[in-house]
């Protein structure tokens, strides 16, 4: 049976704020690029009529959302709801907080909630009444934190997870259909917990993600037990301080195989979190070359996408030399620096450790031997040719986030080793340019938000860092001449939680009192 879906997902949840004209632009190049879907994936970024009290600055508007299936009436715009995990901006609300499973953990509300079930229910039929979508996605992914609860936990000793599980989304899934829509589910949870299927109706669509291999085997045994699968690869840059591109398109080309072979529903790109200084104007001409690679649709007869080998590349090629020269150096062979530009499973944890928990000394303390070293020099020289051959603006910033990033680690172990040599002025002469650093890089997140609805967030993680830069500087200023009677390490100084004359670090001991 040809595939009947080619979609591909835009990660709204994380932090984007776009604007009906950026919207329009991502669905021009979705109907352009051949997709017959394009999946909004919301959590608390979309403006619910049920969830007033979650509606932070610049989400998504139902009123949007109707003047664009209106005006693209080609493409199945596809809500992506989430009703346990991936809960987390409901949930460190005032208002959301009473849905959780644990206090100030995770990211999940609690099934074992009527209140909760309530609120899901309210949520299908806010879906339902404003998007015209034939598919409703419920979510379901990742709930790690099933039986955390009290109340979880003594349903899961009466009758096991997988029942506390399925006793859940059975349910909202018959919702759904009921409402005229077919339910879609992410696939992870029902690998582990297999039984909860038996809560599911047939004509429940499993979305089936692996972001590191092909589906085959897991899709085999989803349609073997009477379900339609879609296959769901990824845009591997969550991991990567731009996107590590030849892994990307291998994974895409697997499951477009897999889809092919075994007659799946469909695919599903996924891209995920253009936070931290993504954009996704970067991700366009990818997102195009993945058209060319998916199964075509029925209208087309059904065959094979006709993307060649090295189609990402080719499609930044097809907008100019300069841009193909720059995703093939910050895609490719920034990769070659080994160390955290590598390629793996983890968001990554040089972005990550300098910006998402406000003090950036994480990234130094982490990474100051590889950046310092070798691995920092072979990056910066893959950056410094990519800064040269930028195409756009948007390239410009992500190149000089990723040269930002060695950059402070180098700046901060300079004035490591000056603090450690007792010259505390002369440490802070080294630390001083970070100000700058951060100052520029809250100047490229702004331009990022205000050309395609980038993260706001971003924005204020530049300031905090800033915040914290000078705070560490006062306390080098303070303390670093061995006022204390001691010299306080440079991880303890420039750590948030430091307290001059607690010497042993009892807020390090006590690990216990952040829980």
């Amino acid at each position: 049976m040809p595939m009947r879906l080619r979609m591909w997902m835009y990660d709204l949840a994380r932090e984007q704020s776009p604007t009906l004209d950026h919207l329009r632009l991502l669905l021009d190049m979705t109907r352009e690029a051949g997709y017959n879907a394009f999946g909004l994936y919301m959590e608390h970024r979309f403006a619910y009529p049920s969830t007033p009290w979650a509606h932070g600055k610049g989400c998504v508007t139902p009123d949007t959302v109707r003047t664009l299936i209106r005006e693209y009436p080609e493409v199945q715009i596809i809500p992506f709801v989430n009703l346990l995990g991936h809960f987390e901006g409901m949930l460190y609300t005032e208002d959301g907080k009473q849905y959780r499973e644990s206090l100030m953990q995770g990211m999940q509300a609690c099934p074992s909630k009527p209140e909760f079930v309530s609120l899901c229910e309210r949520l299908i039929d806010d879906v339902a009444d404003i998007f015209s979508s034939e598919i409703i996605h419920i979510g379901g992914d990742e709930t790690w934190q099933l039986g955390a609860c009290a109340r979880c936990e003594d349903k899961v000793e009466d009758v096991g997870k997988a029942e506390l599980y399925g006793s859940h989304f059975g349910p909202l899934a018959r919702r759904v259909i009921e409402k005229g829509r077919r339910p879609a589910v992410w696939g992870d949870m029902f690998l582990d917990y297999p039984s909860a299927l038996e809560h599911m109706r047939k004509e429940t669509l499993i979305f089936d993600w692996h972001y590191f291999k092909g589906p085959l085997e897991t899709a085999k045994a989803f349609m073997g037990k009477g379900f339609e699968v879609v296959c769901c690869p990824t845009i591997q840059n969550y991991n990567a301080m731009w996107m590590h591109l030849p892994q990307s398109e291998e994974n895409v080309r697997q499951h477009a195989q897999v889809a092919a072979d075994l007659g799946a529903y469909g695919v599903c790109v996924t891209t995920w979190e253009m936070g931290l200084f993504g954009s996704y104007e970067t991700l366009l001409p990818a997102i195009r070359a993945c058209g060319d690679l998916l199964p075509l649709s029925p209208m087309n007869g059904g065959e094979r996408g006709s993307g060649g080998e090295g189609a990402f590349l080719k499609s930044y090629l097809r907008e100019s030399e300069r841009y193909e020269e720059w995703a093939r150096l910050m895609g490719v062979e920034l990769q070659s620096a080994g160390g955290v530009f590598a390629p793996d499973g983890h968001r990554n944890r040089l972005k990550s450790r300098l910006l998402l928990y406000s003090n950036p000394f994480l990234a130094w303390m982490h990474h100051a031997e590889e950046l310092c070293g070798e691995v920092g020099d072979k990056a910066l020289d893959v950056i410094e040719r990519a800064l040269a051959v930028t195409p756009n603006e948007a390239t410009k910033g992500i190149s000089l986030a990723a040269r930002s990033a060695i950059e402070f680690v180098r700046l901060a172990e300079a004035a490591r080793k000056e603090y450690a040599a007792g010259k505390p002025e002369s440490a802070i002469g080294k630390l001083s340019p970070a100000r700058q650093l951060f100052d520029d890089l809250a100047n490229v997140a702004r331009r990022t938000h205000e050309r395609i609805g980038g993260s706001l967030a971003d924005i204020e993680r530049c300031k905090a860092a800033k915040e914290h830069v000078e705070r560490v500087i006062s306390r080098i200023r303070q303390y670093g001449d061995g006022i204390l009677g001691y010299l306080p390490a440079f991880e303890m100084i420039a750590h948030p939680k430091f307290v001059p004359h607690d010497q042993a670090a009892w807020w390090l001991i006590n690990r216990w009192g952040n829980e």
